[in-house]
């Protein structure tokens, strides 16, 4: 009897044990949720109608979208470093250089890189974008399926960073379909959907050759104006923009839980060109002498430092000088034209108001500068009419329609002064329609093109500058800091970067 008493509560107890022991199983463990996609929403203040690199300045998006990468790329540090290409080296007469492509290199539909689609590229950049119509003179050919020649008429040492680091020389797949809409390209993004002029949508290449992309795609908004950024910061509309002006800068700094801002001295220049066709000499003299820089960058907070010339004055090829702001002289010069002061202030001669038109597009605070140089002028007594416009590439720039046209541009490419100096004092460049002619200047900038010598390559920078400034053609005004801003968390956007053309990569990402 006791011994079945004690069987039963020994049966009992296992009993409770065991639902003891169920009841404490872990549930079923539910199924993880989906990470969340990982999409960074930038603002840009450009839009163009195609994605085609190769066409006008196209190219400059393609790379700051990440669809599009160019044999070589400069470094924060303005070093050259190999990208789709491994090495260039050049024949003992300079006039051959010998490309290597990167074996890894290919495009987005996992098809290599081949030196004879890199060939075909090259040439096609020489048929249909003017800015590299010499080009065509070369002779490109491909030695095997991953080392092709570039042959050039004369010597040209800075073929890399003129030609091979611009972003107008990203390589495509020129099989590929839709070269306008939807090219086949190297970098880490693709495009998912396209607006001409307006928002572009980046997914991640799966097939990048280069490295895991960190972001699952990217957005870019067309925001043309400084306002419409700063609201879209603000409202959680975007995660960055590049191009902050001194008013958001001191609205983002003042929050920075909120903002990370990143401030580098950088190599883009603002500058005026002076039109000798419709200004005199000695109302060009009267500008110069008028336009004071630093107070154009006091007015924009910061966000620029007052230039001499279009090279910042710690380069070699940056040694040059100009006249101080003299208002008398100014005056002085207007009035040996026989201009006299009238009631209200302004100068007139035979009973017409000296007035000069500014042109300026509305970016870069070239409208800000615009607003102070209206001031400016008027403190010397001569009236402005300011006309913005989108886009200056497509108006006043090539058509010479303008007193003072306003314009930015990166001065500096990769540490040498050839790419500025063609683009702006060559005879046969958009601005020569101003009427800058000089033959001195002509036969030095020939001498620059071929010259490998680093001192003397300064020198003849030097002197070609100071003739701009002697012969009153132009006026530099600023070069950029780049002033970048986004959210915590937000980074490798190209915010160390000097230049412009270089954002969106593979390493860039977001909480």
């Amino acid at each position: 009897m006791k011994k079945t008493k004690i069987l039963s509560l020994l049966l009992a107890l296992a009993l409770v044990l065991g639902l003891a022991a169920c009841g404490a199983a872990p549930a079923p463990a539910a199924p993880a949720a989906p990470a969340e996609p990982k999409i960074l929403k930038l603002a840009e203040s450009f839009a163009y109608a195609s994605l085609d690199a190769h066409k006008d300045w196209n190219g400059w998006y393609t790379s700051i979208y990440g669809l599009t990468e160019t044999l070589f790329k400069v470094g924060n540090d303005l070093s050259v470093q190999p990208l789709l290409a491994e090495k260039a080296e050049t024949s003992e007469d300079g006039l051959t250089w010998t490309v290597t492509l990167n074996p890894k290199a290919a495009f987005s539909d996992g098809k290599a890189l081949t030196a004879d689609m890199v060939v075909r590229n090259l040439q096609r950049i020489g048929e249909v974008n003017e800015r590299f119509a010499d080009v065509k003179d070369y002779v490109i050919e491909a030695v095997d399926d991953k080392t092709l020649t570039i042959t050039t008429p004369e010597l040209y040492p800075t073929l890399i960073t003129d030609k091979l680091t611009n972003s107008a020389f990203g390589i495509m797949d020129l099989d590929g379909a839709d070269l306008d809409n939807a090219p086949v390209c190297t970098g880490p993004f693709t495009v998912k959907s396209f607006e001409p002029e307006g928002t572009v949508e980046l997914a991640k290449n799966e097939n990048y050759w280069n490295g895991d992309v960190k972001l699952d795609g990217v957005i870019f908004y067309y925001m043309n104006d400084d306002e419409s950024k700063l609201m879209a910061m603000q409202s959680g509309e975007i995660d960055g923009s590049s191009s902050v002006t001194a008013a958001a800068k001191e609205i983002y700094a003042a929050d920075p839980s909120s903002y990370v801002l990143t401030v580098i001295p950088a190599t883009r220049l603002q500058f005026y060109v002076l039109n000798q066709n419709r200004l005199s000499p000695n109302v060009r003299k009267a500008i110069n002498l008028t336009v004071d820089n630093q107070d154009i960058a006091d007015y924009l907070g910061g966000t620029v430092s007052p230039a001499v010339g279009p090279f910042g004055a710690s380069a070699p090829y940056g040694q040059v000088t100009k006249p101080a702001v003299d208002r008398a002289a100014a005056k002085a010069a207007i009035e040996a034209d026989g201009y006299t002061l009238n009631a209200d202030g302004y100068y007139e001669k035979d009973g017409k108001e000296l007035t000069v038109e500014i042109c300026y597009y509305f970016a870069r605070s070239l409208d800000s500068i615009a607003v102070v140089l209206e001031r400016q002028f008027k403190e010397i007594g001569v009236k402005c009419i300011l006309t913005g416009v989108e886009d200056a590439d497509s108006t006043y720039r090539v058509t010479g329609e303008y007193d003072i046209a306003l314009y930015c541009m990166i001065a500096d490419q990769a540490g040498d002064p050839y790419y500025c100096i063609n683009a702006l004092f060559r005879q046969n460049s958009d601005w020569a329609l101003s009427g800058f002619h000089s033959n001195e200047c002509e036969a030095l900038i020939n001498e620059l093109q071929s010259e490998t010598d680093v001192n003397r390559r300064a020198e003849l920078a030097n002197q070609i500058v100071q003739i701009s400034i002697d012969d009153d053609a132009f006026g530099y005004i600023g070069l950029f800091n780049k002033t970048t801003v986004a959210v915590p968390g937000v980074v490798n956007i190209g915010e160390n970067s000097p230049f412009d053309f270089y954002a969106v990569s593979a390493e860039t990402d977001m909480p």
